[in-house]
């Protein structure tokens, strides 16, 4: 049984490797938060929204703007299209499961919000017709997601693609970046003084 976690353990290593060699990948993961914060700061949200694996870690993401990742600071604006059976269960059975995450950003969306439609597959119906209606409704798209990038590349303002084709390996490797993403996020929003002392009342966005 060791060898099997030994050898697990180890692909996991070799596909977050790839990703810490990926320039490209980096360079997004920042963009896509520089734009985040700003749009925080303009007193608009993140959205964010996946199936199966991915919606914990659309619930799991935004617990760490809402509560805390690190460091106490006031809570950041994200919500997960996740979380709400009535309506998840409502529009599934009214209109199709496909159209989930899509009903709700009609009802909640507004320009210059950020959605994050996270799907290993890069495949996925219900996040794919979410990111369209974003680019009708003028809400920044980001996407996470292996596999080449899937359809989403074409939805996305931002990709982060995984260099992967395993689904638990993407997974792990999703984690990871969310991680990192609400890192820069806070970074960005409250200054970089904020790894170092309290956060500064004057960076907190107006109701």
């Amino acid at each position: 049984m060791k060898h099997i976690i030994h050898e697990q353990l180890g692909k996991t290593i070799a596909v977050l490797e790839k990703v810490r060699a990926d320039d490209t990948l980096l360079r997004v993961v920042s963009q896509a938060a520089e734009v985040t914060a700003e749009a925080m700061l303009n007193g608009r949200k993140l959205m964010v929204a996946g199936n199966g694996g991915s919606a914990a870690d659309s619930q799991h993401l935004v617990a760490e703007f809402v509560s805390r990742l690190v460091k106490d600071r006031p809570a950041l604006r994200a919500i997960a299209l996740t979380v709400d059976s009535s309506i998840l269960t409502a529009v599934g059975n009214d209109y199709g499961y496909e159209k989930c995450f899509e009903r709700q950003i009609e009802a909640l969306g507004q320009q210059g919000d950020v959605f994050l439609g996270i799907s290993t597959s890069g495949n996925s119906p219900n996040v794919l017709r979410a990111l369209a209606l974003c680019r009708t409704l003028g809400v920044v798209t980001i996407g996470l997601s292996g596999n080449g990038g899937g359809k989403m590349a074409e939805l996305c303002d931002y990709n982060v693609v995984v260099p992967c084709d395993v689904t638990m390996n993407i997974q792990e490797s999703h984690l990871a970046l969310e991680h990192i993403f609400c890192m820069l996020v806070e970074r960005c929003y409250f200054g970089p003084e904020f790894l170092a002392q309290t956060t500064p009342a004057s960076r907190v966005a107006p109701v």
